[in-house]
């Protein structure tokens, strides 16, 4: 086993556990997608592609990125938008390390068993590279850490008291793990000087199973949600991808899930199969379709709406919530 695996295969990291590329086993993506299914890879449309990362601010996000140490969604889930945020002079810093103890469906991010590792180093890495890349908005996420007592609330409760401690001026929202449901994690989160409190809904309840990890919820990311609200001052954010075999009533209701529970923004966003050991995409949602969706969740009472094919969970956050 090797760091320089190929995607499903298994290798042990630096640190000295195992993990598997990308998230999903080939083994286990034969017994979980169908044959025919496989053939759903279809060339892409016209209107997801995108230009190659470039440029000096790109390359100076890139650099602070890798001098401190630290990982980035942007580049773990293979995010389309990479070139257009990093050349903006924005990221979205990935904590608790590289290695998700979930194995999402859609989601190209390592899976594993960290065994409890931290990087101790990490509240501070961040909070120099934020100042490095002198973000006015910046977004921390992390991968589900299953292995520790409070789901990493506390090491991510760290790292946002580090960012604002030298960022005073910095906005920061959190897109975190669910942490099992457990409310007291979500507070140590909430308790800090967070703005914008994020969980993932991903997708409708009934495709719930089969696109989520098996200790995710679509109840239990409402409750989390609602419960981070109820405690704080924050405001809460949502993110749907479509193209996984929802229909239009399904998305309707997932709106009204989560205006029922007060989240007050939504992202909308494409799914991209990352690999063939991922689920395949069951239809491309054109732009205005988007724009349709976009309309009918701000009906239901969003404070604002993101949606287009590219848009992600964390896109252009600083513009999502400019009124805050």
């Amino acid at each position: 086993m090797s760091d320089s695996a190929s995607s499903g295969e298994k290798y042990r990291t630096r640190h000295g556990f195992t993990a598997i590329r990308d998230g999903i086993s080939a083994s286990h993506a034969r017994k979980l997608i169908p044959t025919a299914d496989c053939d759903a890879t279809t060339r892409k449309p016209p209107w997801l592609r995108v230009e190659l990362p470039h440029g000096p601010k790109y390359r100076n996000v890139q650099s602070s990125v890798v001098e401190n140490s630290l990982h980035t969604v942007c580049a773990e889930s293979h995010c389309p938008n990479i070139g257009e945020c990093w050349s903006n002079g924005t990221a979205t810093l990935m904590l608790l390390g590289s290695v998700c103890t979930r194995a999402c469906r859609f989601c190209a991010v390592d899976t594993g068993n960290p065994k409890g590792w931290l990087d101790h180093d990490e509240p501070q890495n961040c909070a120099r590279a934020v100042a490095l890349m002198n973000l006015r908005y910046v977004v921390l996420t992390s991968v589900d850490r299953d292995d520790l007592e409070d789901g990493g609330a506390a090491h991510y409760a760290a790292c946002i008291l580090a960012i604002h401690d030298q960022n005073p001026s910095t906005t920061i929202e959190a897109l975190t793990p669910d942490f099992r449901g457990d409310f007291a994690a979500v507070e140590v989160v909430v308790s800090t000087p967070v703005k914008v409190f994020a969980q993932n809904l991903e997708t409708v309840e009934r495709l719930t199973s089969r696109v989520r990890d098996p200790r995710a919820g679509y109840d239990q990311t409402l409750r989390v949600l609602a419960h981070a609200k109820s405690v704080s001052e924050v405001r809460t954010k949502s993110s749907l991808m479509l193209g996984l075999g929802e229909t239009d009533e399904e998305i309707r209701q997932a709106f009204e899930d989560l205006r029922s529970h007060d989240v007050d923004f939504l992202t909308l966003g494409q799914y991209l199969r990352p690999t063939k050991n991922h689920l395949p995409v069951s239809r491309w949602v054109r732009p205005d379709e988007f724009e349709d969706y976009r309309q009918t969740a701000l009906n239901f009472g969003f404070q604002d709406v993101a949606a287009g094919p590219l848009v992600r969970s964390s896109y252009r956050a600083d513009r999502l919530s400019a009124q805050l």
